[in-house]
């Protein structure tokens, strides 16, 4: 059985199975991604809740494992060369997990690297920018009375949305025919922005069939369903 006992994370969230990827996460956007990637790879893994009402990701014990207090992370008891690994950051996660599974990554460099590139999109432009969104639209943001930072994330969101939109035409996923960590890292911004940043109308969601259509694609499958509630909140 392995020995978890040096990482203080441990401490805080028990593991009671030591030998399976330890998650610590909440249901977010960028938390469900490790989540669904964990059930679409099936590896077996423990799932436990980064509560944010008692500022748990704000403990030392999680800071032990991500200084930078952000969801998910992970402890995985057999990383490379067997040795333990902790790993933050859901575009790493997405990665690692990848190439541990040999699943959602395609093998040729050249795939390889176009299917990240995607990944970046999201983390550099789709995350931020929905987000921002999100504080504008639905959240303390919308009670300045200058709209101007809300209809530049409006404006900006779109412009994403317009490049995936174009991406989409003629394929089933955002590479193809092949389902991807890019569509797993992409589609949970999506879904929230429409759902619960309930933005759908200001973007004028209705003009990108091609998102709407995969995203459809992309709900309905049963381990993206499973992931979208792990860990479940309490």
């Amino acid at each position: 059985m392995a020995d978890l006992s040096a990482f203080p994370i441990t401490k805080k969230w028990p593991a009671k199975h030591p030998n399976r990827i330890q998650l610590y996460s909440l249901p977010t956007p960028n938390g469900v991604k490790a989540s669904i990637m964990l059930e679409e790879t099936g590896l077996a893994y423990e799932a436990h809740l980064v509560n944010f009402d008692t500022s748990d990701q704000m403990s030392p014990e999680f800071l032990s494992l991500n200084p930078n207090n952000k969801i998910p992370a992970i402890l995985d008891p057999n990383g490379p060369d067997g040795a333990p690994i902790a790993l933050f950051e859901s575009g790493a996660i997405l990665l690692y997990l990848a190439d541990k599974s040999g699943k959602f990554l395609p093998t040729d460099a050249a795939g390889r690297y176009e299917t990240i590139q995607w990944l970046m999109f999201q983390i550099g432009g789709i995350g931020p920018m929905f987000g921002q969104l999100g504080f504008f639209n639905k959240f303390a943001g919308k009670d300045y009375e200058d709209k101007r930072p809300r209809d530049r994330y409006v404006a900006e969101s779109r412009r994403l949305l317009d490049v995936l939109n174009r991406r989409l035409a003629g394929r089933n996923w955002i590479m193809g025919d092949d389902y991807t960590i890019a569509d797993i890292a992409i589609f949970p911004w999506v879904r929230n922005l429409i759902g619960f940043y309930e933005a759908g109308d200001i973007v004028g969601f209705r003009d990108f069939p091609h998102i709407t259509r995969v995203l459809d694609l992309f709900i309905a499958r049963p381990a993206v369903a499973r992931g979208l509630v792990i860990p479940k909140r309490t």
